[in-house]
């Protein structure tokens, strides 16, 4: 695999599979999770999710010439969903597809999220990591590692989310990706929040701010 970026992303999809296959999400299924107007269901969905669309743009057609491309950061400047009320059609929609993506059960989410895994897995293989690949849903293009980044920082974070939901311990990750992710949520805080905020929240306790929050 030529990719680090990839290589990541196989493993990093590979222990949210475990989580979800974990009883503990089952035996949760239908309760709250600790995501407001999040189900435990939904969220589960939502994580497998990634994994999903990860393989519809893997396996899917070369972007037009004519679609736009995007860097990483400028891929979440677009975001709707990004600061947006909970309440938002963007957030709303992203809720709907996780229920709707989890609505067979978790043997099935776990069956079909190991599939497309799979998939992702041997479609990657030996692609380089800055070949533009096409986001239809947007419609918009960005490069294999950029796009993939985006996914390993949706499955950090909501393994992080379904594993507090379920209570227990939340999967450690390889410390490349770890690192992987928390420089793009850093990149995503200092946009919002300007440098030397998150410059005093990082050094500075007594001028910290309440929150730096990135997405």
């Amino acid at each position: 695999m030529e990719s680090r970026i990839g290589q990541g992303f196989v493993e990093t999809a590979t222990i949210s599979v475990a989580l979800l296959n974990d009883p503990a999400v089952a035996d949760a299924w239908d309760r709250p999770s600790a995501l407001e107007k999040f189900s435990v269901s939904g969220l589960a969905g939502h994580l497998a999710r990634q994994v999903t669309r990860a393989k519809g743009v893997v396996t899917g057609e070369a972007p037009d010439n004519d679609v736009p491309r995007f860097a990483l950061t400028d891929h979440y400047a677009r975001a709707k969903w990004l600061g947006a009320p909970l309440d938002n059609d963007s957030n709303a929609g992203i809720r709907e597809d996780g229920e709707a993506e989890a609505a067979g059960g978790v043997a099935a989410l776990v069956a079909d999220t190991t599939r497309a895994l799979d998939e992702v897995r041997i479609a990657i293989d030996d692609k380089p990591g800055d070949m533009l690949v096409a986001l239809p849903w947007v419609p918009s293009a960005m490069t294999l590692d950029d796009f993939l980044t985006t996914r390993l920082l949706e499955l950090a974070v909501h393994s992080d989310d379904l594993a507090v939901s379920v209570g227990i311990e939340t999967p450690e990750l390889p410390p490349y990706v770890t690192d992987v992710v928390l420089d793009l949520l850093c990149q995503l805080s200092t946009r919002r929040h300007g440098v030397v905020t998150v410059m005093r929240a990082f050094s500075r306790a007594e001028r910290a701010p309440s929150s730096i929050a990135a997405i």
